[in-house]
């Protein structure tokens, strides 16, 4: 896979097309390196650094096995953590031998590293970084040079690793506003697919089960004629704290449209998502919303089957969905497995017990 094609190929997942982005910056980077020190391994080998020389050809093949991987595997060669162990090492080794001309290379080496490793890790190395630089700079050149190498390369340090900081933050609220809905905080549809692709490969590999719980509140209408907007957006805001209290942390709450939601129930046979589908319909009929709105769900129930699709897998329980609707509603119906009819005399489980 391309790394500067991959975030228009993968921008129907917001997480995934920030990956695709963080691997063009590698990308770029490494071969942006790679074209700036292959001059410098000849420079190096005339002026008789044969050490120096080999360590900047190992810079360049890690350059070229990153740049190869991503490109043809899509996958960052070791984490990329050769990049900034050549570049601290290297840095400080043209210093005490080069004298300023080694110097020159130790800020882009420096800024890099922020763009390529974890904040932490980075942060880490730099600190590594700077006290090399120092304890060379002290040794190599008056004192006056040597507090002015250590405050610029410092304080550059600091200024990239606050930028990387802030960049950080930006892409995980970025993310979260993309992946989830602003009402009420559930899952969005962004990354559905996704989600159930994985249940599949699970279920095809492992032969891990798993189910899904389709529900939608009933007259969800009615409701915004009677009390208005607020009071259905109140409704839909109360409906997933209600529907979590009965989730595991392995568990995946969407909401797929206006009063529609989705629950991923990973390890679970239909039979357990049936009950489960139960006790959540009692549990939003029992209690009023907003003190004194009551309300109703339908829901119906599908377990992954073999060789399914997931869009498959989705419309058996949306056709169970709307049998539970054509039925009555306030009820669960279990969807029919794969390659079977749904025969209506036995389709549903009938409305919940006291209802």
């Amino acid at each position: 896979m391309n790394p500067l094609a991959v975030a228009e190929k993968l921008d129907t997942n917001p997480t995934l097309t920030v990956l695709g982005f963080k691997h063009q910056i590698v990308y770029h980077l490494h071969f942006w390196a790679f074209v700036a020190v292959v001059p410098l391994v000849l420079v190096q080998w005339r002026q008789n650094h044969p050490l120096l020389a080999s360590l900047l050809v190992l810079f360049c093949l890690n350059a070229v096995a990153v740049i190869a991987f991503l490109k043809f595997r899509g996958h960052y060669f070791l984490k990329g953590r050769l990049f900034p162990i050549l570049a601290v090492i290297c840095a400080i080794y043209s210093t005490a031998i080069n004298g300023h001309a080694g110097l020159y290379w130790a800020y882009p080496a420096a800024a890099a590293l922020f763009f390529l490793l974890p904040l932490r890790e980075a942060t880490a190395f730099n600190i590594l970084f700077v006290v090399g630089m120092s304890v060379v700079s002290f040794v190599k050149f008056p004192e006056a040079d040597f507090w002015r190498i250590t405050f610029s390369l410092g304080l550059t340090c600091l200024f990239v690793m606050i930028f990387a900081w802030l960049v950080g933050r930006l892409q995980t609220e970025l993310t979260r506003l993309a992946t989830t809905d602003p009402l009420t905080g559930c899952l969005n549809r962004s990354q559905l697919a996704d989600v159930l692709n994985v249940q599949i490969q699970m279920r095809e590999r492992y032969e891990r089960v798993c189910s899904i719980i389709l529900m939608d509140l009933d007259y969800f209408k009615l409701i915004n004629d009677r009390w208005g907007h607020l009071a259905g957006d109140l409704v839909l805001q109360e409906l997933p704290r209600r529907i979590l209290r009965r989730l595991r942390e392995s568990d995946q709450l969407f909401r797929v449209g206006g009063e529609e939601f989705m629950i991923v129930l990973p390890e679970t046979r239909q039979k357990d998502a049936d009950q489960l589908a139960h006790e959540l319909l009692t549990s939003i009929s029992a209690t009023p919303f907003c003190e004194d709105i009551k309300v109703t769900a339908s829901a119906s129930v599908a377990e992954v089957g073999k060789g399914e699709t997931w869009s498959v897998w989705l419309n058996r329980a949306d056709q169970a969905l709307y049998l539970a609707k054509d039925r009555g509603r306030n009820q669960v119906v279990s969807a029919a497995r794969p390659g079977e009819e749904m025969p209506a005399e036995t389709a549903t489980e009938g409305p919940l017990p006291g209802q």
